[in-house]
């Protein structure tokens, strides 16, 4: 049987905003990998798109005045643009609310509503009386059904993560006008999710792909597998098959984007898109850690229910951490992709490098502008640029170009082994050890340029000074086709610097060995460009400045009157037991005597206090909180502490436990 082709897609941009380094942290690893295969002769389609649904662009259109529709079409150009600037080249980038997308998306619900995946069910969702309308997934803000922090309506943004049914988040407000909301009763959709279980875990035992991926989605799995609501009540979208008041969810068909963009590729080229999703297939998605879950459980037993093919490979990399902080737009911890590197004329070549070499795909990757500016000099500069100018230096002066001569078989041995390396790391998705193996190929070229001076040897012996000049050549046509993945223009101008007049894209890896022939030269430029310490210290004087304003922005504290503060029940309180919560390595679940009552509170203590340390402590404590549930573990009461240290709040005086706060 043929092997299938390989697909390539990427999770889709939201086109509610404009794209950061979160972004490329899959897309470039993504093309990189696209590139390399293409060039060892598969067959390869590169397709992604624009995710246009859900209710965060509905917001945003909201509060920029224009349409759901006109918001995505601006974004959706600056994607594509954007990633045409970084080298990052799909066959095909289209929208979800595309007819092909709507039309693919309609299709597959009506095949699992046959087949009876899909059933009817009343469920209390959150209503704004004064918007007077439904409020779905980010319309409405409350508490976290499970771990009792503040959550979004279809997530648990900032606690334990888990996905939110509409009507399961509790103390709902609407986040448009900040009214309390109310439950009534709306009619939505479900996808027997819990029926696919006996599928999904063989399924991602076999799936290629990076561990984290599966890792997490089987513990998803095995600790339990709920049914999804797949309707909003929403205008903006897909409708729902046979309803006017309801669209399908967001998180169906943005994945079914990826067969709709096929779908429009192969009408373009004359292929068929069964080709690529129908049985067997070769589909590969590079994905953010953040939708592992969608992607390794929903997705697949989607398809499973409507009868496609299922994904052969999920590859999902590390979060991404700005000067050692968690990515946020909201603090000020983000660089965005144009304003702060392209557009101040940046090389896309130099980010792409540090994107996939600075640590493995699957682990937590951390920009600096610091190290960014020390890896770019000490390692594209000062060993790969240095090692190919200083060779076409010598080879143009003196040779006038490549010399005649046979290249030594222990350079091509080594060309050799460090090829194999980086086909090794490549197809296992580890795009940092093709990174480092390219370089200690350069490291190579500049230790045997170094030991065997030519321009030494050209004085006494110069017939063996060509054939160090000829083998170095070697080694830099190699390094031109093996960094091409990763640094796409400036392979291309080395490629050009050799004497080619083609595309360095169009040959194939296993040339590396193929003997370079003599010819004529350019004089030769530097590949690379030092960045300078002024410069350095400018973009990363940018990027603190704009978490100086972000902190300024949020330590604008609303004012509350008196009557709503007095609303707060604070006491005293005394620690009788402390012990750590299960599956936690945060929290600690205290015993605390507040004077009328004991009461069970679960607290984040746990990394900055020993459980006999709290005990006998006396402590401050809201006392009027609804109980939460955190961990499975009921809370009463919330303990007061300050700081990142949590530094507990305690009275400079003895008091008994009970004592209100006034």
């Amino acid at each position: 049987m043929d092997t299938p082709p390989l697909l390539v897609t990427c999770g889709l941009p939201y086109t509610n905003g404009p794209c950061h380094l979160g972004h490329l942290r899959t897309y470039v690893p993504a093309d990189a990998f696209v590139r390399y295969m293409r060039r060892t002769g598969e067959e390869v389609v590169f397709v992604c798109g624009s995710d246009n649904h859900g209710t965060p662009i509905v917001v945003s259109a909201e509060q920029a005045g224009v349409s759901p529709r006109s918001l995505s079409e601006k974004y959706h150009g600056h994607f594509d643009t954007t990633f045409k600037r970084m080298d990052v080249i799909f066959d095909h980038f289209g929208m979800t609310d595309d007819p092909t997308n709507h039309q693919r998306t309609t299709a597959i619900v009506e095949s699992l509503i046959k087949e009876g995946y899909v059933y009817r069910q009343v469920v209390h969702q959150a209503y704004c009386t004064k918007c007077k309308r439904f409020l779905p997934d980010r319309y409405v803000e409350g508490i976290c059904p499970h771990c009792g922090t503040p959550a979004r309506g279809d997530e648990c943004d900032q606690g334990c993560g888990k996905h939110l049914e509409p009507g399961e988040i509790k103390e709902p407000v609407c986040k448009v006008c900040g009214t309390k909301a109310v439950f009534r009763d709306q009619e939505h959709y479900f996808f027997r999710l819990s029926g696919f279980k006996d599928f999904l875990l063989p399924y991602l035992d076999t799936v290629k792909g990076t561990t984290n991926a599966k890792n997490y989605a089987i513990g998803w799995i095995k600790e339990d597998l709920h049914d999804w609501c797949i309707t909003r009540t929403l205008d903006w979208g897909v409708k729902f098959p046979g309803r006017d008041d309801l669209v399908v969810y967001v998180w169906v068909d943005a994945p079914v984007g990826y067969i709709a963009f096929t779908e429009e590729w192969a009408q373009k080229t004359g292929k068929d898109w069964k080709r690529y999703w129908c049985k067997e297939n070769r589909v590969t998605h590079f994905i953010g850690g953040d939708i592992i879950y969608h992607h390794c459980i929903f997705w697949p037993a989607l398809l499973k229910g409507a009868g496609y093919g299922m994904p052969y490979s999920i590859v999902a990399s590390g979060m991404l951490k700005v000067d050692d902080h968690k990515f946020s737009k909201t603090r000020g911890y983000v660089v965005w992709t144009n304003e702060d590197y392209l557009d101040r004329g940046l090389p896309a070549d130099y980010l792409r490098y540090y994107l996939l070499s600075y640590t493995s795909h699957t682990k937590e990757l951390n920009f600096s502008w610091k190290v960014f500016g020390e890896r770019i000099n000490n390692e594209v500069v000062n060993i790969l640029g240095n090692f190919v100018y200083r060779t076409l230096f010598f080879a143009h002066k003196e040779f006038g170009g490549v010399p005649e001569g046979e290249v030594d078989p222990a350079i091509t041995a080594e060309i050799e082994k460090w090829q194999k390396a980086v086909d090794d790391f490549m197809q296992e998705y580890e795009f940092k050890g093709a990174v480092d193996a390219v370089m200690s190929l350069a490291a190579f070229g500049n230790t045997y340029m170094q030991n065997n001076a030519p321009w030494k040897l050209v004085k006494t012996d110069r017939a063996a000074a060509a054939t160090v000049i000829k083998n170095s050549i070697q080694l830099i046509k190699a390094l031109a086709l093996l960094i091409e993945p990763i640094m796409p223009a400036k392979s291309q101008e080395c490629w050009a610097m050799l004497g080619y007049a083609d595309a360095i894209a169009s040959h194939p890896i296993s040339e590396v060995t193929q003997e370079i022939i003599p010819i004529r030269i350019p004089a030769p430029k530097p590949l690379f460009v030092k960045m300078d310490d002024q410069q350095i210290a400018g973009l990363d004087a940018l990027l603190q400045k704009r978490v100086s304003e972000a902190n300024k922005r949020m330590e604008k504290t609303p004012i509350v009157s008196i009557e709503e503060f007095q609303k707060l029940e604070i006491k005293t309180g005394r620690v009788l037991a402390a012990e750590p919560v299960p599956k936690s390595n945060k929290l600690l679940r205290l015993q605390v005597d507040i004077g009328s009552e004991q009461r069970q509170i679960v607290a984040g203590m746990q990394q900055f206090y020993k459980p006999e340390e709290l005990v006998g402590r006396d402590v401050v404590v809201v006392t009027n909180l609804a109980p939460v549930k955190i961990f499975g573990v009921e809370s009463n009461g919330m303990i007061l502490a300050a700081g990142d240290a949590a530094s507990l709040l305690v009275p400079f005086k003895p008091v008994e436990p009970g004592t209100k706060i006034k």
